[in-house]
């Protein structure tokens, strides 16, 4: 909404430092409200059906222009839906009909700021597989960047080398944001979102839990935290560029910088738990297995022959456990077992399904002793049955098996004892 964009130009003229901006499309103004991006979809739909799809597009326009007047711009979008109503006749495609968003986001944004708007087509590229181009784009946008002091650079899509307009498949504006910081040096990717940076836990679960300070790439890679895609991450970390993840609606708040390593002492021993329910554990026994070669390779043959990726491996003298995604197992159970069979001539194999697995990450557990045991004591204080625990090699994290049933309560033990009476 204008009023949203309004906040947007406060943030980014409260610092001259914000040099390139990358903005997404518009999103809900209200929970019933649709994305620009969805309509934009629903109306593409139309043009493949043969459908006459303008009074959809003439709503999208609605839109904008809202946006526009709300903002009092001089500044018209007849003729940018006078192209896109052609290219949808021309069935431009769905990536193109999807990027329309961003890229109309973009022009108004410019405008509004007054800073150069550099369509992502011209400086993003994908070959012609659709497979993005990371060091033609970084040279192409670098060059592009330096001769321009302040830019609007929309998100989420580039072009292949023919000009046909491509999207990311996943991470969207995000990864475009750390393209941008990447190719100009950026001393820091502040990303701006809805929330206030990372959680220790999850709110659904923690009533306000605290929020993340500071946490380093590879805590973030155990904690699997959805705020970011790892897409969007790889670029900067290449360059060494932190991440501060900022909420629009807060700008006060200090948020969560991502950063490659650091000497600040987190408050707390952990700086996160994480976890998913809905795993099977395949517990594999088999006699001086550690002494016999190319066991583990035989036993993730089994695995990899039916299409199955493994979340864990914990491993003992005599015994495996393989963690798998319960739905993604359950259909093929049988042919992994007889394969395993097949491959490892195993003593013994025995499945448990509906169970969780959490992760309890934290770069402070190194210097502090008793973390685990201290985590077995409160999740035995709470009467949850640990079925699994253990601890990586980097001593960056801690992963526990508990049933479904578990899983919300172990996560509040975990959080009680290290953080709420931090004992």
């Amino acid at each position: 909404s204008a009023e949203q964009f309004a906040k947007v130009g406060k943030i980014i003229h409260a610092d001259k430092e914000r040099r390139y901006v990358v903005p997404s499309a518009p999103g809900k103004r209200n929970s019933k409200d649709t994305k620009v991006t969805d309509m934009l979809y629903a109306c593409y739909d139309l043009v493949e059906k043969d459908e006459d799809f303008r009074v959809m597009l003439m709503k999208i326009k609605d839109r904008y222009d809202t946006i526009i007047n709300g903002l009092n711009l001089k500044l018209s979008l007849e003729e940018e839906f006078k192209k896109i109503s052609e290219n949808f006749k021309n069935k431009a495609g769905v990536d193109y009909a999807a990027s329309r968003g961003e890229y109309l986001n973009g022009i108004i944004m410019a405008n509004y700021l007054g800073y150069e708007f550099v369509d992502a087509a011209e400086v993003i590229f994908f070959d012609e597989d659709g497979n993005f181009m990371p060091e033609k784009t970084d040279k192409v946008l670098s060059e592009r960047l330096a001769k321009t002091e302040r830019a609007v650079i929309p998100g989420f899509y580039g072009a292949k080398e023919d000009g046909t307009i491509k999207t990311f498949s996943r991470g969207g504006s995000d990864i475009t944001g750390s393209i941008v910081s990447r190719a100009v040096r950026a001393t820091c990717y502040e990303n701006w979102t809805d929330v206030s940076g990372f959680l220790i836990a999850d709110p659904r679960i923690i009533d306000n839990p605290k929020p993340i300070k500071t946490i380093t790439y590879r805590e973030l890679s155990y904690m699997g935290a959805s705020v970011l895609h790892e897409d969007a991450v790889f670029p900067v970390r290449k360059a060494g560029i932190p991440i501060n993840i900022r909420n629009t609606n807060a700008p006060e708040d200090e948020g969560t910088w991502i950063v490659e390593s650091t000497c600040h002492q987190s408050k707390y021993t952990i700086t996160g738990i994480a976890g998913k329910k809905g795993f099977v554990s395949v517990n594999i026994d088999k006699d001086m297995m550690n002494s016999e070669i190319g066991f583990g390779r035989k036993v993730l043959s089994a695995f990899e022959d039916n299409g199955i990726s493994f979340e864990h491996m914990p491993s003992g003298i005599d015994t495996m456990t393989i963690f798998v995604h319960q739905p993604e197992f359950e259909g093929k159970e049988q042919a992994v077992i007889s394969a395993i069979h097949r491959y490892a001539q195993p003593d013994s194999i025995e499945l448990e399904s509906d169970l969780a697995l959490i992760a309890v990450v934290g770069r402070g557990m190194k210097s502090t002793r008793g973390t685990a045991g201290r985590i077995f004591s409160a999740l035995a204080h709470a009467n949850i049955n640990v079925k699994m625990i253990d601890q990586g090699s980097s001593e960056l994290n801690i992963i526990i098996g508990v049933s479904n049933a578990d899983f919300e309560n172990a996560i509040k033990a975990i959080y009680d004892i290290f953080v709420i009476t931090q004992l």
